[in-house]
């Protein structure tokens, strides 16, 4: 399905450079309609909230961090990486960003701001372009933050970028891309995606990881 893409959505407007025009291309291949609809609605809600909580992120790099944040999640990983799909995103954003000149600085708030979206209560305290991606995140998927923006700017992003049936198809992405490497789920929200729709799921206990431990008592 083509999408017919508006840079400049309630207010927000999507920095066109070389890079970011890169990255549109790049993830447009890679993704399909549901996780780049999702990615570029995560880049709008995350400068609203930004511009709400007074933070001035490089539009740059959130856009980077939102468009890669979801990678993992793509047919290229679903079945042969063992790593958390958020690492392989953050990974491959950040070999991204270095080949196309970014500071290695920079390209490392890109790594954090995905690596860290399914970490809640961290990545707020980072800098805006890690904070920001996360509270895109939020946004789309949780409804956490909704009500603090314009009911316009919800319809002007959702109208450039539509959500039909986004519940039910972001969570079978979910469980699709991590089903064969459950093990990465532990410590985050993911685990609970696949103790819901993967029977043979067998959630890790932090607990009983404690006591299970070699070591002697």
């Amino acid at each position: 399905m083509s999408i017919e893409l508006v840079d400049s959505v309630a207010g927000i407007t999507v920095p066109d450079t070389p890079l970011t025009r890169d990255i549109t291309t790049f993830i447009r291949d890679a993704e399909d309609d549901l996780l780049f609809n999702h990615s570029r609605r995560v880049f709008f809600f995350g400068a609203l909230q930004g511009q709400r909580r007074n933070l001035q992120p490089d539009l740059e790099l959130l856009y980077a961090g939102a468009m890669f944040h979801d990678l993992g999640l793509t047919e290229r990983y679903r079945t042969s990486s063992s790593l958390r799909f958020e690492v392989d995103g953050a990974n491959a954003a950040r070999d991204f960003l270095l080949q196309h000149g970014v500071d290695a600085a920079e390209a490392r708030k890109v790594w954090l701001g995905i690596a860290l979206h399914t970490t809640p209560a961290v990545p707020e305290f980072l800098e805006p372009e890690v904070a920001l991606v996360t509270a895109g995140v939020e946004t789309d998927v949780l409804g956490i933050g909704r009500e603090d923006l314009a009911p316009k700017a919800l319809s002007s992003v959702t109208a450039a970028h539509p959500r039909p049936d986004f519940k039910h198809q972001i969570l079978q992405a979910f469980t699709v891309g991590m089903k064969h490497r459950p093990r990465t789920t532990f410590g985050t929200v993911n685990a609970d995606v696949l103790a819901h729709f993967d029977t043979s799921f067998v959630r890790d206990d932090f607990v009983t990881i404690i006591l299970q431990s070699s070591w002697p008592e």
